[in-house]
């Protein structure tokens, strides 16, 4: 197998790592290529998901974590720079047998390092009954991908928030739950990052390949088609969401229809008095991003009490994004 090396030690976009998969699957020679590759934090979520449902876009804006969408399947994934994520391109096409074939090999490396690692299911990699490996497979052409994640010393309380709808129980629970069901290398060895990096090199790899110029501009053409708005966001459809509560102002109940977490449209009901003019209320909150901070800026530029009674900014946020 063939470790591909980058003729710069910058840190990309995952985008730009994901784009090396597919020209490396395209322009490269039959072989076994494999490279590990580290991002500062991000979300990656699956080809076929609704980014509302998988990602907190709020938390991720506010803490300037990225978020791509990929072109396997499977489920959300947080890396972060103490997370080293493994790319894995063949010539082999039947998908059993490229998970067996590609998660034996890293198995067997880290046993050999003297960690006790099994596979389980069809794609994580576990140490004891501890997920420290999950893995995607897709298709590009006749040659086959997997990638994945292998977790090094990743912070798993901000992993959580990240890919956890903005609900502080949700959060909560999901550390816990979490933290119960994952581990990291740096528990199980002494081993530096780098110096593991190294290791798995060693034992996996026979050739290193140094790309060139030329081939970083293939890559980066490449890069685009993962940084269209259109395939990060495109499938996801329009769909609503419904906040409903008790208030000072009496019952509320807000519907909102939303795409790409912006707002097409808003509704509100309950048995509070209007004072004002509703669809003028309303009409400030469209085409404006679904998260609490953008609210709060729209917020400032009028006073909510002048069209519903009772109804306070803050309670107002509450409901929406509690």
């Amino acid at each position: 197998m063939k470790y591909i090396k980058y003729p710069f030690n910058e840190v990309k976009h995952l985008s730009f790592y994901l784009a090396t998969e597919e020209y490396l699957a395209i322009h490269f020679p039959d072989d076994e290529y494999f490279f590990m590759w580290q991002v500062n934090p991000t979300v990656i979520f699956g080809r076929n998901q609704l980014i509302e449902n998988e990602v907190n876009l709020g938390y991720v804006k506010q803490n300037n974590i990225e978020f791509y969408r990929r072109k396997s399947g499977g489920g959300c994934v947080y890396a972060d720079f103490s997370n080293i994520m493994f790319s894995f391109i063949t010539t082999t096409f039947n998908k059993d047998f490229v998970f067996d074939k590609y998660l034996s090999k890293i198995v067997d490396s880290l046993n050999q390092l003297g960690l006790k690692a099994h596979f389980s299911g069809r794609n994580d990699i576990l140490i004891g009954e501890l997920k420290v490996s999950g893995n995607a497979f897709y298709r590009v052409g006749n040659k086959s991908v997997v990638h994945g994640t292998m977790l090094y010393d990743t912070d798993i309380s901000v992993m959580v928030k990240a890919i956890t709808p903005n609900n502080e129980k949700l959060i909560s629970k999901g550390i816990d739950s979490v933290r119960k069901r994952v581990t990291n290398l740096k528990e199980h060895f002494d081993l530096d990052i780098e110096t593991f990096k190294s290791k798995m090199i060693e034992l996996l790899c026979d050739e290193e390949i140094i790309l060139s110029s030329e081939d970083v501009l293939g890559i980066e053409q490449i890069e685009k088609s993962y940084l269209d708005p259109d395939f990060i966001y495109g499938k996801n459809p329009n769909y609503s969401l419904v906040k409903k509560g008790r208030l000072k102002a009496g019952t509320v109940e807000l519907s909102i229809e939303l795409k790409n977490n912006i707002v097409k449209k808003m509704d509100i009901k309950g048995d509070f008095f209007l004072v004002g003019d509703t669809d003028q209320f309303l009409n400030y909150f469209k085409n404006k991003e679904f998260s609490r901070l953008v609210f709060e800026q729209v917020l400032k530029s009028f006073d909510v009490q002048d069209y519903v009674y009772n109804l306070s900014k803050n309670e107002l946020l509450d409901l929406l994004f509690e």
